[in-house]
């Protein structure tokens, strides 16, 4: 056991039984606790521009929040984040905005989420509850040190101005105030790592922190990949990360900021190194025999991925997440369910037949497409996630994230959706002076198991189009992060003879498609092109 990482734990643990019991409470009553929220939101944000603009102020029932206010995307939202950004204040929300926080876009590379004091207190009525069940169920997690994904820093375009900082220094300042310093006091490895340039040195300092913990008790990740791809780095480290961890230093820190060097200081270790020695780099398990608890994404495209997890670490509990974005905390895990966070934000539900329907009115089995209306300034914000209802907790629906609609792909976190996608093959195209008839991009899958995209393309595009078509991809932030972790190969290029279309044409009509329903396309989710497209690949060397 680690005493201050178990006081942190439990001093945490108190502050969150508030939250417990109030969400505990909201799951018996959905409706009323949605009404609730929506009351709220509406009457502090009377006075905003947007609420002025939709007559907040009339608003009585959802009825006619539903009948005044309007369902969009970030799109119709983007001239009101420009307001904000060019520092008017009273948008959005009546309360100042703290942040703009980065996340991909569907069109552009960036979307610009605001961020407020109210969607922080919404962000812990979510949190609260789902570390409350967790250390319940699984106490012994609380006696040691956790370890939260660090992600490297999001770059923003550096010709964004904005009166409003964009970015947080930190992924614990979601969480702000006591719990953020609660939170940090239990840090297996220091945030102050994302700000490593290389991907390398990135992930060699974060496994020498975490070898170093013997008391290692949680690990929360994001896609499972990212915790598959630090155990894969040990055995070609190994001998120096047990130098390392004897000397407690770091030759690679050396370069680094004299900030990144003091936070990464630690004192000598040789006990644990010649443990570490006799244990040998291939069992994670035996590295870190007190880690009960490893929480990531687990639904959708990320299912093969957890699995994969699994079977490498077979006595650790993998614990599948809800579904939290950047926008909102949608579903939390709780009880074994993963209920709506429905003491967090303002809910609602488009099912497959355009409907809309609210959290208590949510059914089993049916699928539906989730609208948020949020304290940072969302108001019936369509998220483009897709969930199934898969069961209830008291009256609350739980569910289970079934993938992005939309025409996205996300098969690591980095949500390339066809409008995007369009618009940085045109641009890739332009900048070489090359056109086509047929392109598309899609997903491949190499010997190895890595996951790359493939355009498949007719014609020959110059020698450099693969290098300003990844460039392109990369504008999308999480796109450009997968890259740099490893998680996602480089782009590749497949080049086609005449007579692409043809062979997509009867792709679709072997699936069951009429041909008056099948729709170009740029972007598949599908990986099995390569094998369609055989009959027309080109297989003539590139000209010099």
């Amino acid at each position: 056991m680690k005493l201050s990482a178990t006081l942190a734990n439990c001093a945490w643990l108190a502050a969150s039984v508030p939250a417990w019991c109030r969400f505990r409470r909201a799951t018996g009553q959905p409706d009323a606790a949605q009404h609730g929220i929506l009351r709220r939101l509406l009457a502090d944000n009377s006075s905003s521009a947007y609420g002025r603009a939709h007559g907040f102020g009339g608003i009585r029932n959802y009825e006619e929040f539903r009948e005044r206010v309007p369902i969009v995307e970030y799109d119709a939202l983007e001239p009101w984040i420009g307001r904000i950004m060019r520092g008017e204040k009273s948008v959005l929300t009546c309360e100042p905005v703290t942040r703009l926080v980065p996340t991909s876009g569907s069109t552009g590379g960036v979307k610009l989420i605001p961020f407020t004091a109210a969607l922080q207190r919404e962000f812990n009525a979510a949190v609260g509850p789902w570390m409350m069940d967790l250390l319940r169920a699984h106490p012994a997690t609380a006696l040691g040190p956790a370890y939260w994904s660090i992600s490297p820093a999001i770059p923003v375009c550096e010709a964004t101005a904005s009166a409003v900082s964009i970015g947080f220094d930190d992924d614990s300042a979601y969480l702000g105030g006591v719990r953020r310093r609660l939170v940090e006091s239990t840090f297996a490895a220091p945030s102050i790592l994302r700000l490593v340039p290389d991907i390398n040195a990135f992930r060699y300092l974060t496994l020498l922190c975490l070898l170093r913990q013997q008391e290692l008790r949680l690990v929360s990740v994001w896609h499972p990949s990212f915790l598959t791809l630090l155990l894969d780095g040990i055995p070609g480290w190994w001998e120096e990360l047990l130098e390392d961890v004897a000397g407690g230093g770091s030759r690679r820190s050396h370069s680094l900021p004299v900030e990144i060097q003091g936070a990464l200081h630690a004192a000598p270790l040789p006990a644990r190194a010649r443990t570490l020695k006799r244990l040998g780099p291939t069992d994670p398990c035996a590295l870190w025999p007190h880690l009960g608890m490893i929480s990531c994404w687990g639904d959708a495209q990320a299912a093969p991925a957890m699995s994969s997890l699994q079977r490498r670490l077979p006595h650790v509990k993998i614990q599948c997440k809800g579904l939290m974005a950047t926008e909102a905390f949608v579903s939390i895990p709780f009880e074994g369910f993963h209920p709506l966070a429905v003491a967090s934000h303002f809910f609602e539900f488009a099912d497959e037949r355009g409907h809309v329907r609210r959290a208590h009115e949510l059914r089993a089995g049916e699928s539906y497409t989730v609208i948020v209306t949020t304290g940072g300034g969302l108001w019936r914000y369509r998220l483009g996630d897709m969930v199934e209802v898969d069961g209830f907790i008291a009256a609350t629906p739980s569910l289970r994230f079934t993938g992005r609609g939309g025409s996205v792909v996300d098969l690591c976190g980095e949500k390339l959706a066809e409008s995007f996608v369009v618009r940085a093959i045109a641009a890739a195209c332009a900048a070489g002076d090359f056109a086509t008839n047929f392109a598309m991009l899609a997903p491949e899958q190499d010997g190895a198991g890595l996951w790359n995209y493939t355009l498949f393309v007719e014609g020959t595009p110059h020698s450099d189009f693969g290098a300003r078509l990844e460039d392109e991809l990369c504008r999308n932030p999480h796109y450009g992060l997968c890259r740099r972790l490893g998680q996602l190969g480089a782009v590749r290029l497949c080049k086609l003879r005449g007579g692409a279309y043809e062979v997509f044409f009867r792709a679709g009509i072997e699936k069951g498609s009429r041909l008056g329903n099948i729709k170009p396309q740029c972007l598949s989710p599908h990986s099995t092109w390569r094998r369609h497209f055989s009959e027309v690949l080109d297989k003539s060397p590139d000209p010099p």
